[in-house]
């Protein structure tokens, strides 16, 4: 009996080194993935994000919506920030959200998804997809929902968009294994008042545990409620700069990609 069972004992153990390795090198050859995601087109994304990760070699993901002011005053800043090779993602084009959930009595009448049709948010959406392709040349891109919510009225809104965008970032700070994303519902951790530190802690603890780890900012240094400050945000940066042989940082498109080319 034990003779019988000794080839099959050896052979899982020939095999048990070469899965661990190719778990640790999941995310195109690296232990972990890192999107750096930035929402709601602010001036400090293109005075001071951009030129940081330009200079750093790293790409983000900027969630930008035609309501906010930093869009459409700044249009020509953000077809330059797409043609360095960073992401302009779809935000809709009038950032609508629940108006009824608490805190959000700055959600207008007309803006509330409450009042909205799944079809007016979908429409919503592919024509924010023509506003960016029309910037940035680009037919693939990702979506992030407004506020995080997924329901126009009382229906979801997700399926609809498996049509539109590769994937979608909700707003529940999470980590997943490439095995365990759920593209149109991709954990973020939102950050606000965060210290570099805690920044760092984050991208370790996706390191050890072979994940992905999505960071949503808003204002980095001012210009928004939710916000971080200059100096954590660069330490972060400087810590993934220090350890880019086994974190890859790269935009959610591309991030995306590679998860629905390794399923395929």
């Amino acid at each position: 009996m034990r003779r019988s069972l000794y080839p099959l004992i050896l052979g899982a153990l020939l095999v048990l080194p070469s899965t661990q390795a190719q778990d640790r090198g999941a995310w195109n050859g690296k232990r972990c993935a890192v999107a750096l995601t930035y929402d709601d087109a602010l001036n400090t994304h293109l005075d001071h994000v951009i030129p940081l990760l330009d200079t750093l070699g790293f790409k983000g993901t900027f969630y930008l919506s035609g309501f906010f002011p930093g869009l459409r005053e700044r249009v020509k800043d953000w077809i330059a920030a797409a043609r360095g090779g960073h992401e302009l993602g779809n935000h809709t084009l009038f950032h609508p959200c629940e108006g009824r959930a608490p805190g959000r009595e700055w959600v207008s009448p007309e803006y509330d998804l409450n009042a909205y049709s799944v079809r007016r948010i979908v429409d919503e959406i592919r024509m924010a997809n023509v506003l960016l392709e029309a910037m940035d040349g680009m037919t693939t891109r990702t979506f992030a929902y407004p506020c995080g919510d997924t329901k126009a009225g009382d229906s979801s809104y997700v399926d609809p968009l498996r049509g539109l965008c590769v994937g979608a970032r909700g707003v529940e700070g999470k980590l997943q294994t490439i095995d365990a994303v759920d593209l149109y519902g991709i954990g973020a951790y939102m950050i606000n008042g965060q210290s570099g530190d805690e920044l760092i802690r984050l991208v370790k603890e996706a390191e050890a545990r072979g994940a992905l780890c999505v960071f949503l900012f808003h204002g980095v240094g001012g210009e928004h409620s939710l916000n971080v400050s200059l100096d954590a945000h660069r330490m972060l940066l400087m810590y993934l700069k220090e350890h880019e042989h086994g974190v890859w940082v790269a935009p959610m498109r591309e991030i995306c990609t590679l998860i629905k080319e390794k399923r395929r």
